[in-house]
């Protein structure tokens, strides 16, 4: 059972205890407030035990996909224990960065080039002191890629790297153009939909270290991407396996759900202020294509994407963008292995829009969905400091491949 595990006796009695060393008896006279206090605990413990806390809805068609996860990455089959304070989605979504921690890791940064001229960077964490794998030819390797206007300094992705370091994998995270740091050599950023600078990024990092074994794993709009790649390339990827966390599955869903009014106010606006913010010190080399003064006064994702992203990647109209990004639309074409994670409160990702029947149709696909969780939260444990349910999977999912990962490979 995970760390976090608890059952109603150790619940009541953790309660009792603490109430009974902190609450005065004398409260309201006689005894009655820690009664009310005692009883509200009780039955807020009830509600959390039967409603809250529940075990992953795992969908998946091929049966060997299946025992093998259930053998080899047995957290996907485990009861999640949200914390116990703060496990509504967008809670979990606005609380994480604040609370997980951030492992210190050190990069070491490569520039590499693009067919148009461009520069993509990316940050190794190469594990030279690697104890299971001391052989940098063979040595496993993970490529991460980050959310919508994340780079390698995104605690989930130090979490990730983290775990891999205590298994001796190597990693390497892709930042999308001009984000990390680096200058725009071409007018050109990043979307969902194109997977160009992706396709060089994987080139290249096998052509480095082309016996060892390497998977991918992408976060919100990384998982988006990888997805796309992975559904336009089919069989055809030196990627063995792939792990995919809070993707947008249907980008015209997500979009009308980041659009409600509170949802706005608390994701949708600050997210189109990080993507002006992300090209607004690119904007001499922008200018030369696009009206910088329309695509700054963009209040939503919706509006930037229609100013921006679709003008630079010649769609012809916003819709087509949005349906060349969503992935629902292309995953029955994945010919790898590849393990997705969602919770079904996540706003970035309505329940609704998880293509559940269409993973069904594909033996290489199985869908692991969470009761709670939110968007990159999944937070676990009384003070979700350190390990997210999250990164358990990705831990458990990324060995498994690594090391067992010729069980599922001849489905």
């Amino acid at each position: 059972r995970p760390p976090c595990a608890m059952d109603w006796q150790v619940l009541t009695r953790e309660l009792s205890l603490y109430l009974e060393s902190q609450v005065r008896v004398g409260f309201f006279g006689s005894g009655v407030g820690l009664s009310l206090v005692l009883g509200f605990g009780v039955a807020y413990a009830c509600y959390y035990l039967n409603s809250i806390a529940k075990k992953p809805q795992l969908v998946a068609s091929n049966d060997r996909f299946c025992r093998f996860l259930e053998e080899y990455c047995p957290v996907v089959t485990e009861t999640y224990y949200p914390t116990i304070w703060c496990w509504e989605g967008r809670v979990q979504t606005l609380l994480r960065p604040f609370i997980t921690s951030r492992p210190q890791v050190q990069y070491r940064n490569e520039l590499i080039k693009t067919a148009d001229g461009g520069q993509i960077s990316l940050d190794w964490f190469d594990n030279n002191d690697s104890l299971y794998y001391p052989d940098a030819s063979t040595r496993p390797t993970v490529l991460l890629l980050p959310g919508l206007t994340g780079t390698s300094k995104e605690s989930y992705i130090l979490h990730m790297i983290h775990q891999s370091e205590t298994l001796g994998y190597r990693c390497v995270v892709f930042n999308n153009r001009g984000i990390a740091g680096e200058e725009l050599l071409t007018p050109r950023t990043y979307c969902a939909a194109n997977t160009e600078d992706l396709e060089t990024v994987i080139h290249h990092v096998h052509s480095l270290h082309p016996s060892a074994p390497f998977m991918a794993a992408g976060v919100s709009m990384g998982g988006m991407l990888l997805l796309n790649y992975l559904g336009k390339t089919g069989r055809d990827t030196p990627l063995m396996a792939a792990a995919i966390f809070s993707a947008g599955w249907n980008v015209f869903e997500s979009i009308e759900s980041l659009e409600k009014p509170l949802n706005w106010l608390l994701f949708n606006y600050y997210l189109t202020t990080c993507l002006q913010s992300s090209i607004s010190r690119h904007r001499q080399m922008l200018e030369k294509l696009f009206d910088m003064d329309l695509v700054m006064k963009a209040r939503t994702i919706r509006e930037f994407d229609k100013q921006f992203t679709s003008v630079m990647f010649g769609y012809r109209s916003i819709d087509d963008y949005y349906e060349d990004a969503s992935p629902c639309r292309k995953l029955k074409s994945i010919g790898i292995p590849v393990l997705c994670l969602n919770s079904v409160d996540d706003v970035f990702s309505p329940a609704h829009a998880i293509p559940v029947e269409t993973a069904k149709q594909n033996a290489n696909v199985a869908l692991v969905l969470t009761s709670c969780g939110g968007h990159i939260g999944f937070l676990e444990g009384i003070w979700p400091r350190k390990c997210t349910y999250m990164d358990r999977v990705f831990k458990q999912f990324v060995q498994a491949v690594f090391e067992h990962g010729n069980k599922i490979f001849s489905m």
